[in-house]
């Protein structure tokens, strides 16, 4: 009897001191959320949408001359004519042929020089620096010259815009490519890897993020230069559309060359985002 009493008086007195020692035991913090949050949908229009209402908002309140800046109903207004007329679907068509053309020729340039470059240093020597002083000469005042070479047909705009696309396709290859660790060209070798599975295995996707970054800004760059060339000896094309309504002061007609050659600069971009993040499926970064 006095056992049983001695347990519950040692159970009684240890209940109390459990509870307090829980009690006063300090609280787990929760932990911070560093990381941007889950990716939202369509969040890329959403600046551009804020844009087309302040500039509606402003329009309909009289803030703009419309002789300068029309209001977005007219610019829809104008594209719907042109397009009905024949006219924006021929030029939009003549111009993606142009950037289509030369996108190609500097993708293709811009791959093949950046690995020659970037896997052997004989290559790297010969490539790189012709590379680099290329990029130092502004493109469109080669213009001129290339003129001369090509004659002022569709040739030399091609050519054009395939330098514009090529530069930041092999910078950022190449420097992806150098970027490589070198431990694992060590663990390759110690592998046994041929030069093929060593290109497919590690020199590919090392090199992916870099040049997803360099096509994003070629997709660019060839839209940008096409708006000049088109303005140069051409008898299509929006670039060209848009000079002549400069010659006649329809504002509205070259807001809606600007307005769809920023349609298909941020759908391009999107697609290659889109592409991107499909490839690299396999990162953890913040922004997937």
């Amino acid at each position: 009897m006095s056992a049983v009493t001695t347990t519950t008086t040692a159970t009684t007195t240890t209940a109390p001191a459990a509870v307090s020692a829980t009690v006063g035991s300090p609280q787990v913090r929760r932990r911070r959320r560093l990381s941007p949050g889950k990716r939202l949908p369509a969040t890329r229009f959403l600046g551009p949408a804020l844009l087309l209402a302040l500039w509606a908002a402003a329009s309909a309140a009289g803030q703009l001359d419309p002789g300068a800046i029309p209001a977005p109903w007219t610019v829809l207004e104008t594209g719907v004519h042109l397009w009905t007329d024949g006219t924006l679907p021929t030029d939009i068509l003549t111009s993606l042929q142009r950037a289509g053309s030369g996108f190609a020729i500097g993708l293709a340039a811009g791959i093949a020089l950046a690995l020659g470059s970037g896997l052997s240093r004989t290559g790297e020597a010969l490539i790189d620096g012709s590379v680099q002083l290329n990029r130092a000469i502004p493109t469109l005042g080669l213009i001129p010259l290339f003129i001369l070479w090509l004659g002022i047909g569709e040739t030399f705009k091609i050519a054009i815009i395939a330098i514009v696309v090529y530069i930041p396709i092999y910078l950022n290859t190449h420097a992806a490519l150098s970027g490589i660790d070198s431990r694992f060209v060590e663990l390759a070798e110690v592998q046994g890897l041929s030069r093929y599975a060593f290109i497919r295995r590690i020199v590919i996707p090392g090199a992916l993020p870099g040049f997803f970054v360099g096509l994003r800004l070629g997709v660019t760059g060839s839209w940008l230069g096409l708006v000049v060339l088109e303005q140069i000896n051409a008898t299509s094309g929006l670039g060209y559309m848009m000079f002549q309504a400069q010659n006649y002061g329809q504002t509205d007609v070259i807001l809606v060359g600007l307005v769809v050659y920023g349609i298909f600069g941020l759908i391009s971009d999107s697609a290659v985002r889109l592409i991107e993040r499909r490839v690299l499926s396999w990162r953890r970064t913040l922004s997937s």
